[in-house]
């Protein structure tokens, strides 16, 4: 079963890193998953939250920087602590034939925590702004998300089931943030709050 498992993984992977490229995708994927392509998106959302809820701001952006820090630290010091899975340059089945588009990291690879992250952020958007927005609107986040995790996988950083289980557990540590925030910290349209 494990073996059946590792040989879809490594199956997808050649299919994304390897046969489903462009030359234009080759640009857009590292600047996908680089952090600080995204800056502005945050700078949006505390804009938003100041224009929108600026009582409970701080305590918001608390929650918010408390989901990153726990996708953060559970996936990277506990998972890949804990399976030692090598990274798709490193691994002999994979290693001739990885398209690196981003230098080897060093880090192991199970699970993505860039997948965890950008999962536990956007599950925590997704049930902290449903006050504001139609849930069908939130679901943008995953798209996001799902397009941060595509591109490790494209760039050679991870193998697809690497990105599935930090999508998983980046999901249910944003479910148990969120789901604080909304007993706790339910937000309220400002002009709602005087």
């Amino acid at each position: 079963m494990l073996n059946s498992l590792i040989e879809t993984d490594h199956y997808l992977f050649r299919l994304i890193n390897q046969e489903w490229t462009h030359p234009w995708l080759d640009v857009l994927m590292p600047i996908i998953r680089n952090q600080f392509t995204w800056v502005p998106v945050y700078f949006f959302l505390l804009s938003f939250g100041y224009n929108h809820f600026r009582r409970q701001l701080l305590m918001w952006v608390g929650l918010f920087l408390l989901t990153f820090a726990l996708t953060d630290l559970i996936s990277s010091q506990i998972f890949k602590a804990y399976f030692e899975r090598p990274r798709p340059c490193w691994e002999i089945a994979t290693q001739a034939q990885a398209r690196m588009l981003i230098p080897c990291s060093h880090a192991f690879s199970f699970v993505s925590s860039h997948a965890a992250n950008h999962f536990g952020i956007s599950t925590f958007l997704f049930i902290t702004l449903t006050p504001f927005f139609r849930r069908r609107n939130l679901s943008v986040v995953y798209v996001w998300a799902g397009m941060v995790g595509l591109a490790q996988v494209y760039v050679g950083a991870h193998f697809p089931g690497d990105v599935v289980g930090g999508g998983i557990l980046g999901i249910l540590i944003g479910i148990g943030t969120g789901k604080l925030s909304a007993l706790y910290l339910p937000l309220k349209p400002f002009n709602a709050q005087s």
